[in-house]
Parts: C-alpha cells; structure tokens; sequence
C-alpha cells in the first residue's frame, strides 16, 4: 500500500494527469520531459508512428486563432504526430490541437538557443512530426537560434523531402517565405518604412533560412490590414529589387485568416479577413528608393498589381502559388498600387 501512495505522489509531483478524453495511454506533462530536450509539453503517445501526409503549408496572419486553417492541417497529417516550435511562450496549443482533431500526439519544443537547436534529439523529434506549426512570437529569436543549425534542417526535410504539412502564424509565418523580414531591430511600421525604404529596421535577407515549396521569391507579411502593413510590404519589394535585382512576390494575411498551400500549389483562404498577392514587374523598376528618401514607386499609377481574396470558414478563392499565374486567379478583386512620395495609393482594377 505504501508503495502504491509513494506511486501516485511521484506521479502528481512530475505534473502527470490524465486527459480529458479518456485514453489510458494518453497523459499531459507540464514540465520539461526527460530525455526529450526542449519539450515542454506532450499530449498523446510519445512512441513514433509513421502516418500518410499530404503536404500543405498554411501562412496564419496572427490574432486569434483559425480553427478550420488547423483543422486543414491536420487533415493532411493523417493523424500522426503534430509538434510545435516556438523560442518563447508555452504549451498552449497542444490542448487547442489535440480537441480540432484526432491525432497520436501534440508536443511542443521551445527551442531557445542554438544549443538546443543543434541537439540531435530536438531535430529528430521534428523530422517524426507529420505535421509541424511554428508558433508566433518574435521572428528574429527563430532567425538567430534555428537558422543554420539541425532544427533549420529538419523544418526543410519536412516542407521538401518529408512533405509533411506546415503551417506558421505571425512570426512563424514571417519566416516561411525565401525572402523574409526578420524584425530583429524592432517593429517597423509602414510610415517609416514608405518615409526611408533604407531605415535601419528593413533588414530583410534572402532564402538562406527555410526553403518552402513555392515560396523561393515570395515574401511574406502578417497583421496586414490590423496593422496597416501593406506599405511596408511594398517597401520590402523595392528593396529586393535594388538589393538583388529580384522581382519578388508578396503574400500577405490579415489577422483571423489563413492562406493554405494545397500539394498543387494552389492556394485557398481560411479565415474572416482578407488575404493578398502582390505582382512586381521587371519592367516596372521604383523610380525612386534610396537612402533617407521617401520611396517613389509609381509606374503611371501601375506599379505594383495585386489580388485581394476575402476569406471564409470553408475557404475561398482559388490562387496558383507556384506561377503566380493572373489567369488561374479565382474569387477575389484585382489592383493596382503605387506609391508617390512616400504615400501608398490603390485603385481597384475594373
């Protein structure tokens, strides 16, 4: 009997507690697991199990939560392993996960130094993951303790070899794109960044971090119209062209809303807000982006074209990622921007 109270006591001071669901085998642990480095939390069984997946790739633009973007997700996970990286924050979305869906197990990683992102058992837990999420938070934390190290590879081993579903909000989104904006100095707001496309705070680098089907030239933003981000979306355009000599796409997410990637490259939006594609052209060069000067991008008032999909629960629209094909673009409204002195300007394409 003592031996079976001693039990019990070890049990409830570990932080072990049976789940709501019922399964025997499934417990919730929140504390950092031994001999699983970086885990703060698992939900499920902690074997590996090897399950179908279909790839996918959801860019979430931050606020609350899209249940029907996760549940994508999870759909192309068949049911396996779903694990969450973050550099900060908790173990939250392990019981948001594990109640949209039936899954072996949910666990999340917070891998907070280059240390743990070059442990061997941190990179092969996310190379078993049939489906990863990278949490939001502050890009340039992920930039300077993944980029570079095991952790980065195993991301890329799922997104091309693997092609397990991938999906990332906010700051986890900022950094699906080839190109990225990494925020490491502080946030930027459009009015700075339209005021002086050379501010110290546009540091955006180019694909040497997460190599996302599709998304070579694409960079990404988020918060979009919460924040008032497309101007600084537009900046970080000019500045891969003068920086590169790269005509690069946007893609961009509002808050509440999910643009998800399908295995064909076509894309579909989730969500209660907006989403959009942004179009540059080669031979539609700024006229104006240099140091201390507010960007001038004008182009007889053509400068930038853009497709603008409004969202819903069951998805909506349809967008070819891979071509940025004009002609296979479905469900949404076409327009121009330009930019004139460091103001953005936008008229709807009739």
């Amino acid at each position: 009997m003592m031996h079976y109270i001693f039990l019990l006591s070890m049990l409830f001071n570990l932080g072990f507690t049976s789940w709501a669901n019922g399964a025997s085998d499934t417990v919730k642990i929140d504390q950092h697991i031994p001999h699983r480095p970086a885990s703060i939390g698992i939900i499920g069984d902690t074997a590996n199990v090897n399950t179908p997946v279909k790839a996918g790739i959801a860019m979430i633009g931050g606020g609350k939560d899209v249940d029907a973007a996760f549940k994508w997700l999870i759909n192309r996970s068949g049911g396996g392993d779903v694990v969450i990286i973050r550099a900060a924050g908790t173990d939250a979305y392990n019981i948001y996960i594990n109640q949209l869906g039936k899954v072996n197990s949910v666990e999340t990683l917070k891998i907070d130094s280059r240390q743990l992102a070059n442990n061997d058992t941190v990179a092969q837990i996310i190379r078993n993951a049939e489906m990863l999420f990278i949490a939001g938070g502050d890009q340039s934390n992920y930039m300077k303790f993944w980029r570079g190290t095991k952790t980065m590879d195993a991301i890329n081993y799922l997104l091309n070899v693997k092609h397990a579903p991938v999906g990332g909000t906010s700051a986890g989104c900022a950094i699906l794109g080839g190109f990225y904006y990494s925020g490491e100095d502080g946030s930027l707001t459009a009015d700075t960044a339209l005021a002086n496309p050379y501010n110290s705070l546009v540091k955006v680098y180019n694909n040497d971090f997460l190599h996302a089907p599709y998304l070579k030239q694409v960079i990404t933003d988020q918060h979009y119209l919460t924040r008032g981000r497309p101007g600084r979306h537009v900046v970080f355009l000019s500045r891969i062209i003068k920086n590169w000599n790269v005509f690069a796409k946007g893609i961009a997410a509002d808050e509440r809303t999910a643009v998800c990637v399908d295995e064909q490259d076509k894309a579909t939006i989730i969500g209660s807000s907006k989403a959009y594609f942004l179009f540059t052209d080669r031979k539609k060069m700024p006229e104006l982006c240099e140091p201390g000067k507010p960007l001038t991008w004008d182009r007889n008032h053509q400068a930038v074209k853009v497709y603008e999909i409004q969202g819903s629960l069951t998805g909506n629209g349809s967008f070819d990622v891979a071509h940025f094909n004009p002609a296979k673009a479905t469900g949404g409204k076409w327009y121009w921007w330009w930019v004139n002195a460091g103001k953005l300007n936008q008229q709807e394409i009739e």
